[in-house]
């Protein structure tokens, strides 16, 4: 027989875990948690960005041309956050053709006063952004301990399936030993002990499934909570599922907790704050502008002045500081942009409708599959004791000569039958709750 023979070549676990013990370490360590908190701290990040518009603007620029001068002596480009106002001599000549060396350096400085709403939606819009994310990591969070709960269940239903087989192989080894002894003392007829010797491979057969089950159950549960090595095993006792609320109550709790709904109206939210910021682009804004710089071109100004350096020298110092109003009345490309996000925002709210009723449904799915699974485990329990009482009185009447070995052989299925339904449905059960708790988000 093989049925002392470990399945493949991973060998038994190293390592077991309780469930609380899982939980734990699947919170800090699991690869779709880390993830998923770390695409959090990215959108929190990001959020600070609006916030910087209000801190000044600090820009340096060196300038060197050789340039015409027909209408000022110092030739300069416009810079994007320095402004320079026009400081210069104009000509009198301009239809000259003649190039004059021009120099500049500069700091400015650009500071926002008041943007009547526009940085406002912006922050609010990355608020929003940050509270869609937290909903979506909590979701993954609901996800990940409901992966382990059903993998550490899975662990201990397979072991449990195992040590059926396990008992049904030593009761068919025992009905073997007990057919054979009487075939040799011709008592029995052979037939007894083939049948016995056919039902001793069947479970044996069961057995080696039976382990391979427990192993392949004890590598999805080392997956789920994260652990680097290859199989893990399931400690403990499990505990009796909680009880747990009616129908309604539930149905309520789901739509008040769940962290996919949260995170879809925040995005509702977030989508208006930015069709209010970008409805904003179109106000008025007022800012603060001061330069310090220095210049100097090489044409000679109306007064026949040159600089000294001959322009090759900025040398001639001016600052300025100043309010700056500006206000784009008209811009088509802003208002179908505004026009888009509003389109937008319809949609966020009918993927907010769209998971309130795939939750509701959900939840009435798993609460019936739980009141199922209830109701059926202590059917399970009493078919388990009728099997019992069978196979206790078949193995009598067998072991006297009585029975037959084909009688024995339908109890010790029948049994062994038992026994698995009762695991299975003991799995059932606490799987049941366990989704029953993730729909209805109880462990945030």
């Amino acid at each position: 027989m093989t049925g002392d023979l470990e399945p493949g070549s991973l060998g038994p676990p190293t390592r077991a875990m309780t469930l609380d013990d899982a939980i734990g370490y699947a919170r800090e360590h699991q690869p779709s948690l880390v993830a998923a908190r770390a695409r959090l701290l990215a959108v929190q990040a990001d959020a600070d960005v609006p916030r910087a518009l209000y801190m000044p603007r600090v820009t340096a620029t060196a300038q060197a041309f050789a340039a015409t001068s027909n209408d000022d002596t110092a030739t300069y480009t416009a810079t994007y956050g320095i402004d320079l106002p026009r400081v210069g001599a104009t000509q009198i000549d301009t239809s000259g053709w003649k190039p004059y060396p021009s120099t500049l350096g500069g700091i400015g400085l650009r500071q926002e006063i008041f943007d009547f709403g526009r940085i406002a939606a912006l922050e609010a819009a990355a608020d929003a952004r940050v509270e869609a994310e937290k909903g979506l990591t909590d979701t993954v969070r609901l996800d990940v301990i409901y992966a382990v709960e059903s993998g550490y269940y899975a662990v201990q239903t397979a072991k449990g399936v195992l040590a059926a087989a396990d008992a049904a192989y030593r009761r068919s080894k025992l009905n073997y030993d007990t057919a054979s002894a009487g075939v040799d003392a011709g008592l029995r007829e052979p037939i007894e002990m083939t049948r016995a010797e056919a039902d001793l491979g069947r479970f044996d057969v069961a057995r080696v499934r039976a382990r391979a089950g427990v192993a392949a159950a004890q590598a999805v549960f080392a997956a789920v909570v994260g652990v680097p090595e290859t199989l893990l095993d399931a400690s403990g006792r499990e505990a009796p599922p909680p009880p747990y609320p009616s129908l309604d109550a539930a149905i309520r709790q789901a739509l008040q907790r769940d962290p996919l709904i949260r995170s879809r109206r925040a995005r509702v939210t977030q989508q208006h704050e930015t069709t209010t910021a970008i409805a904003a682009e179109l106000r008025p804004d007022i800012s603060l502008t001061s330069t310090v710089s220095e210049r100097a071109g090489g044409a000679p100004t109306t007064a026949g002045v040159i600089a000294s350096g001959g322009g090759y020298l900025p040398n001639t110092p001016n600052w300025d500081a100043g309010l700056v109003f500006t206000w784009p009345i008209v811009d088509f490309a802003v208002k179908a942009r505004e026009s888009a996000s509003r389109s937008l925002e319809g949609a966020r709210e009918a993927e907010v409708a769209e998971q309130v009723q795939i939750l509701s449904a959900r939840v009435q799915e798993v609460y019936v599959r739980l009141v199922s699974a209830q109701e059926a485990l202590p059917a399970l329990v009493k078919t388990l004791g009728a099997a019992r009482a069978n196979y206790d009185q078949a193995e009598a009447r067998f072991k006297n000569d009585l029975g037959t070995a084909v009688e024995l052989a339908d109890a010790q299925a029948l049994l062994t039958t038992a026994e698995v339904d009762v695991t299975i449905g003991t799995f059932e059960l606490m799987r049941a709750r366990a989704s029953l708790a993730r729909v209805v988000a109880e462990n945030l």
